[in-house]
């Protein structure tokens, strides 16, 4: 079962030669799996900042390697690039997706989203020590800083998934519904989600989201 978790994908594209040159930087100097999971988790979560406010829902925008060409990024693809890198160094990996509700939206977030629900959150499971662990590599820290959340660290023996609570013990985010965890982004699941639970951003070009609708 966990051979396919160490295939590429069409997103999740492993095999990428730009993947491959990351992920080797990034774990330089480890010594065993878990301190490589863990070096890989740091790069992609303060490597690019989170942005959720460009989503290119293209093919080609959507694969891991096509991340490493900016400075920023949305859950998806953060987790996606995190699984290729994985992948590319031996780790198995898979994505998994949930339906959270943001306490703490941002004020510019939950207007263009009319809703401080987020549908399809994107996080990585690795293999690791013959079990499945959570990372989240979405929130960069600077970003966690700024909203006075602590950020999500990982260590490659527990699960790092979601802040409930922010420094002020105020809640942050309250998990809604799981999706499933998948060797490949689902993109036309992604898609559906998207267009059922935000239909105004497909509508109206003035929500404020540049979400890119060419050749879905």
């Amino acid at each position: 079962m966990n051979e396919l978790y160490l295939q590429p994908a069409e997103f999740v594209n492993s095999d990428s030669a730009e993947i491959k040159k990351f992920a080797e930087k990034a774990i330089e100097g480890a010594t065993d799996t878990v301190e490589k999971a863990v070096k890989l988790y740091y790069a992609v979560r303060d490597g690019f900042n989170y942005n959720p406010y460009n989503i290119d829902l293209n093919p080609e925008a959507m694969k891991a390697s096509a991340l490493l060409k900016k400075d920023s990024g949305y859950c998806v693809e953060k987790a996606s690039l995190l699984a290729a890198c994985a992948r590319a160094v031996g780790i198995p990996s898979r994505l998994g997706f949930a339906k959270v509700r943001n306490h703490i939206a941002t004020e510019k977030l939950e207007e263009r989203l009319k809703t401080n629900v987020m549908v399809f959150h994107g996080y990585t499971e690795l293999f690791l020590n013959d079990q499945w662990i959570k990372a989240t590599p979405a929130f960069n820290k600077s970003l966690c800083d700024k909203l006075k959340v602590d950020s999500l660290e990982f260590n490659g023996k527990e699960d790092s998934i979601f802040q409930s609570y922010n420094k002020e013990g105020g809640e942050f985010m309250e998990y809604l519904h799981d999706y499933g965890t998948f060797h490949d982004v689902p993109r036309d699941l992604f898609i559906s989600e998207l267009k059922k639970h935000y239909p105004h951003i497909f509508e109206n070009s003035s929500s404020g989201l540049s979400i890119k609708e060419d050749d879905y």
